[in-house]
């Protein structure tokens, strides 16, 4: 669901927030970082803006009259097309509880209010570095398994895979650095961010359904565990797969 980057590294982001002084608050302050804003008072209006274009990130308050964010955050990752979507989630809630709700309900991260403007930018520019990249070409490719990064979308030739957000997220980090072994603190911080409270085997889960994903197209092998040390991608495993192969 990645959109195209201009050379400024400006972004569309949607706020969806139904109290007008922080709506203002946040348009002012990420528009004062060059990226172009468009706000929201409820979910029903984020709707219609949606169908207008997809934005490059979604800042989303908890509490919403009518549908609530967290509920329609739930409702947007079973979307195929928004499944990627970075979303940030802001609420009062600042219970660790609620943290781990927020999270699971498919935000990519979660700020309590009151926030610093400050530290709203940073995790923006986080997230949007992680999601989007930064100065990265829109195509990557280790041999025969081709990963678009725009669209969000990954071919073994010319057969397609079906990847969730995360999966995607760790492939990504993979085939741009192959053969690098990445620790499984390494993997938490680019594919989760420093922010998100999830435990290192979270990363093993994860990784065991990328793997999954990837024997249906016979590229289960490309993923390595270094013992010790983490996981890698091995190029030399990336070549088209012979008729058959992949099968559970």
């Amino acid at each position: 669901m990645a959109g195209m980057q201009d050379e400024q590294n400006s972004y569309r982001i949607l706020v969806v927030e139904d109290e007008e002084g922080i709506r203002e608050l946040l348009r002012l302050t990420l528009e004062k970082q060059g990226h172009e804003v468009t706000t929201a008072a409820s979910v029903e209006a984020a709707e219609a803006v949606l169908q207008a274009g997809m934005p490059h990130l979604l800042i989303l308050d908890w509490m919403l009259p009518g549908e609530s964010g967290v509920a329609w955050c739930r409702s947007l990752r079973r979307r195929e097309s928004l499944r990627t979507l970075p979303i940030i989630l802001l609420t009062a809630r600042g219970e660790e509880g609620d943290r781990v709700h927020g999270l699971e309900s498919g935000a990519d991260d979660y700020m309590a209010k009151p926030f610093s403007p400050r530290e709203l930018v940073a995790r923006v520019q986080a997230l949007l570095r992680r999601s989007h990249g930064e100065l990265m070409p829109s195509r990557l490719q280790v041999g025969d398994l081709h990963v678009d990064l725009r669209a969000h979308r990954v071919t073994v030739g010319d057969r397609p895979l079906s990847l969730g957000p995360t999966e995607f997220r760790l492939l990504r980090v993979f085939v741009s650095n192959p053969d690098r072994v990445y620790s499984r603190e390494a993997l938490l911080d680019l594919v989760w961010g420093r922010q998100a409270y999830v435990e290192e085997r979270t990363v093993d889960v994860h990784i065991r359904r990328l793997r999954r994903s990837l024997e249906t197209v016979g590229y289960a092998d490309i993923i390595e565990t270094v013992r010790g040390e983490g996981y890698r991608c091995n190029p030399a495993a990336c070549r088209i797969p012979r008729s058959g192969s992949g099968e559970a």
